[in-house]
């Protein structure tokens, strides 16, 4: 099974002004990505706007991405669902198509029975023989999933290789590296939320999958690579840096169109459209994120 480490980008799906698949610019985020060292790239996250995307745009997305790729990186693909008939059915095409895992995250309209929870994420791994990685995100699914219940499923299904732990509470991921990863040291953790990177690293975790990764990669990436080699000072210098970033993901929700802002002011010349009921972003807001950008040390020097 593969290992999911490192810096993983929740990549942006670029639109065009119509809403679809710019595929032209997609390979250029891709490429930059790939460039700046990223470890993996996952398709269809929430920064993937997979909720708001029809069947058919999900399984474009997908296709495209895996294909464009092309083996340079490890690829996720997003494939959870509120109905399970068709996270099974996104799963087997990622199997399919030659995604090296999926990412699922559990249904985000009913509080389900423990039992019924467990019977989601069971049925999706029989289903597939590639890697899975759950997705914890309790703000948007109202459910999170406990580290005992994730034992379960991992003591279960050897095809669960790890999480993303999309949580405010260090104390969360800690559990999750003391029960499951003490029991199972392949398990990889990974945090959703920039600013903890660094605790997780530092209680044993492996990494992240968070939005910065796909407008600011270098700072995670270098975080990433000092803690590798003991460098705690540098660690904690870039760390700082990283730590102003979240200010964007409050300045709009879904903050789809932050992330895509982001990216064009960080050098990329994109199409920020992003499917409703997102919207663009209006001038006071763009001029907001130019600032937050500014103040972390991320610009390009002709925009500063």
């Amino acid at each position: 099974m593969n290992k999911f480490k490192g810096i993983i980008p929740p990549v942006s799906t670029i639109f065009d002004e119509e809403g679809k698949l710019s595929k032209g610019e997609m390979k250029q985020l891709i490429d930059r990505l790939i460039e700046a060292g990223v470890d993996g790239l996952l398709f269809l996250g929430t920064g993937g706007e997979f909720s708001q995307m029809s069947k058919e745009e999900r399984l474009e997305t997908a296709e495209f991405a895996v294909s464009y790729v092309s083996e340079r990186v490890p690829v996720l693909i997003g494939t959870g669902s509120t109905n399970t008939r068709e996270a099974i059915e996104f799963s087997e095409h990622a199997q399919r198509i030659g995604a090296d895992g999926i990412m699922v995250i559990n249904p985000y309209y009913w509080n389900l029975s423990d039992a019924n929870l467990y019977g989601y994420f069971s049925q999706i791994a029989k289903s597939v023989d590639i890697p899975v990685l759950l997705y914890n995100f309790p703000n948007l699914t109202g459910q999170d999933l406990s580290p005992d219940f994730v034992a379960r499923l991992v003591d279960d299904y050897p095809n669960i290789v790890g999480i993303k732990e999309t949580v405010d509470s260090v104390g969360h991921i800690r559990d999750m590296i003391m029960q499951v990863k003490h029991k199972h040291p392949d398990f990889s953790v990974l945090c959703g939320y920039d600013d903890h990177l660094l605790n997780t690293l530092q209680l044993g975790g492996d990494g992240t999958i968070s939005a910065s990764g796909n407008f600011a990669p270098q700072i995670s990436i270098g975080i990433y690579r000092a803690f590798a080699k003991g460098d705690l000072r540098t660690a904690a210098a870039l760390y700082k840096q990283l730590a102003i970033l979240p200010q964007l993901y409050k300045l709009d929700s879904p903050f789809v169109n932050v992330i895509k802002e982001a990216i064009k002011q960080c050098g990329l010349n994109i199409s920020t459209y992003v499917l409703p009921p997102s919207a663009p972003l209006n001038e006071e807001k763009r001029s907001q994120v130019k600032a937050i950008l500014a103040q972390a040390g991320v610009l390009p020097a002709a925009k500063q």
